[in-house]
């Protein structure tokens, strides 16, 4: 079964061999000066070409036809090492092969599978993409379905909220589970508080579609239980504390966490690792209306623990917080909530670093190993205990927007560490959800982070 695909479109990569033309990824210092044609080195000198990273020239052939192309790396290619994504945007339509280059065959078609994806719904593209030949000694399927996990993360986040609202979010959930014979749930509007789902009814209440709990099961009971949470706001308007006009033209990525964890379950469930997979995804819109929820009211959680709103633009952690109450009744091995959640993280660590939190220390070197060894980046930042008490308010047992401004992105961790304390291990993620530049490996827009090395750290099966 191929794996699944949100968005139906054609594979980067050719199977059916035929005549394909080379591609020579080299070095400043090691050109291979046997293996490329002399008239195609002379042509490369002509046109200045040095190598540097990135740089892609095409060649010709000795009867004046194009030839092939070459890629530089430039001097240390451990820099980028998913630099073949940049041939997937620049080889004009036809099929290629790698003839030379100093990478490991998963990681160079990795590369480009990543560099190839476009996101054409509603500007279609006017040119044949190019194809590549996988090396014969690449895992061709399980760079398929990290390719499929990373394109639908990116798909559901590029599409806009009126046609990702919370209805289209649930139909994109239920296919995926469909695709993999999962068992999928929902709990929806008033039905929420019936179920004690208080926070997430709260915050979605507003919106002309119906908040809800979205709940996928796979694998067998007795295997490993890992637990995966993703924050799903389809639209953030901030609330009655609504964001400036600005603040709001990206706000279609608040589902990031969602689209994230539905990219890592299809990782999962494709490569049928032995797990008892459950997937909770909260899906609301944070609209405004005349049953908004407003600064200064003060709910219950699942939990049972009593939140004053503070901020109605601190949402996120609201629905969070009661799917992770429900998440840790099950006791699972490992629970992973991601969300697109604070500013502060960007401002810590920028967009492409995503910071990640856990009180497990053997977790978090595990993490760091994956995240390394498939250049998946993210960084452990500390659940800081000292700031706990910015988190109580005087007439609720929390707050959901401390005042002051300081540590954001520590106290809203530590404000979803009180809904986890059954769970063996529990890491949070705040991601972007975003890429703000092109890159090799992505064009702007929608982006997958950690899943990579989650899936990596999962595959191994020591969490």
């Amino acid at each position: 079964m191929a794996p699944y695909q949100y968005i139906a479109r054609p594979s980067p990569f050719n199977t059916a061999g035929g005549t394909t033309l080379p591609i020579f990824a080299i070095t400043p210092a090691h050109i291979d000066l046997r293996a490329i044609d002399p008239i195609a080195l002379d042509w490369a000198r002509k046109a200045g070409f040095n190598a540097e990273p990135g740089a892609v020239l095409l060649i010709p052939s000795k009867d004046g036809q194009l030839g092939g192309a070459l890629l530089g790396l430039g001097s240390n290619p451990s820099e980028a090492p998913f630099i073949t994504g940049r041939l997937a945007r620049t080889l004009p339509s036809g099929t290629w092969h790698v003839e030379t280059a100093p990478l490991t065959a998963n990681r160079l078609a990795l590369g480009y599978g990543l560099g190839a994806y476009r996101f054409d719904r509603y500007k279609p593209s006017k040119s044949e993409a190019p194809t590549l030949m996988i090396p014969a000694d690449a895992d061709a399927a399980d760079i398929k379905r990290q390719l499929a996990g990373v394109f639908l993360a990116r798909d559901l986040i590029n599409m806009p909220t009126n046609d990702m609202g919370p209805n289209a979010l649930e139909a994109a959930f239920r296919a995926l589970g469909d695709h993999y014979k999962a068992n999928v749930s929902v709990i929806a509007g008033d039905d929420l508080l019936k179920q004690n789902f208080p926070l997430i009814h709260t915050v979605g209440r507003a919106s002309a579609e119906a908040p809800r709990l979205l709940e996928m099961r796979w694998g067998k009971k007795g295997h490993r239980k890992v637990t995966l949470v993703g924050k799903g706001v389809c639209f953030d308007t901030g609330g009655l504390d609504i964001k400036p006009a600005a603040s709001m033209l990206l706000m279609k990525k608040d589902m990031g966490g969602a689209a994230n964890v539905m990219g890592l379950a299809l990782m999962i469930m494709d490569a049928k690792l032995k797990i008892d997979l459950r997937v909770l995804v909260p899906v609301v819109e944070n609209s405004i209306s005349a049953n908004a929820f407003r600064p200064g009211d003060i709910y219950r959680s699942r939990k049972g623990l009593t939140v004053q709103i503070d901020n109605t633009d601190a949402e996120g952690r609201l629905i969070l917080a009661d799917a992770l109450a429900y998440a840790d009744e099950e006791e699972a091995d490992l629970i992973v909530d991601m969300a697109t959640l604070t500013g502060a993280a960007r401002v810590a660590l920028g967009p492409d670093l995503p910071p990640f939190f856990t009180d497990d220390g053997d977790l978090a070197h595990e993490l760091a190993d994956s995240s390394l060894t498939v250049d998946d980046p993210m960084w452990r930042m500390p659940l800081y205990m000292g700031y706990d008490k910015d988190i109580s308010t005087r007439i609720a047992d929390l707050t959901n927007a401390p005042s002051g401004g300081m540590a954001g992105s520590i106290t809203a961790a530590l404000f979803l560490k009180r809904f986890v304390t059954k769970a063996k291990s529990w890491v949070h993620f705040d991601i972007f959800g975003w890429a703000q530049s092109e890159r090799p490996h992505s064009p702007v827009g929608g982006e997958a982070q950690a899943i990579r090395a989650l899936y990596h750290m999962l595959a191994k099966g020591k969490k």
